[in-house]
């Protein structure tokens, strides 16, 4: 399975926000739509990735306050990112090694969606749900050798 079979599934949603973006609008705006990541983009490109990792730093940083700064005093400036040709095995050793739960996905230089650990968890066990239902269809349709031919 690859990462464009999984963005297919997920859909094309995609929010994104600017460096400049002050850090309590974009907190609000990821409590808004319910997401744990934004991707930042300026000029057209990605230039770093927010997410809970980043606000939870930003809060520490301030002693427990949000603070007054800017997405790009706190965000991940060198997200790993992922085409949508890696498979997905590749995307679970990447996200378990470096910690990540959410990875951009890019096409050359075109940002083409992002994936959570939850959307890989998510296609590998759907995944493997179909391939247990073919498997128990499969032996339940086994052929039954004739006592007689025996």
């Amino acid at each position: 399975m690859k990462v464009s079979e999984i963005l297919q599934v997920k859909g094309n949603i995609l929010f994104t926000i600017t460096p400049d973006t002050p850090m309590t609008e974009a907190v609000s705006f990821m409590e808004e739509k319910d997401i744990g990541s934004l991707i930042v983009m300026e000029y057209g490109d990605l230039v770093g990735m927010l997410t809970f990792r980043e606000v939870i730093r930003a809060v520490h940083k301030n002693g427990g306050a949000l603070g007054e700064g800017t997405v790009r005093k706190y965000m991940d400036d060198h997200p790993m990112t992922v085409t949508p040709d890696t498979e997905v095995n590749e995307v679970r050793r990447m996200m378990l090694e470096k910690h990540s739960r959410y990875l951009p996905v890019m096409n050359a230089k075109t940002l083409m969606g992002v994936i959570s650990f939850y959307d890989v968890a998510r296609a590998v066990l759907e995944a493997q749900s179909f391939e247990n239902k073919m498997l128990k269809a499969y032996i339940r349709d086994w052929p039954v050798e004739d006592e007689k031919e025996q």
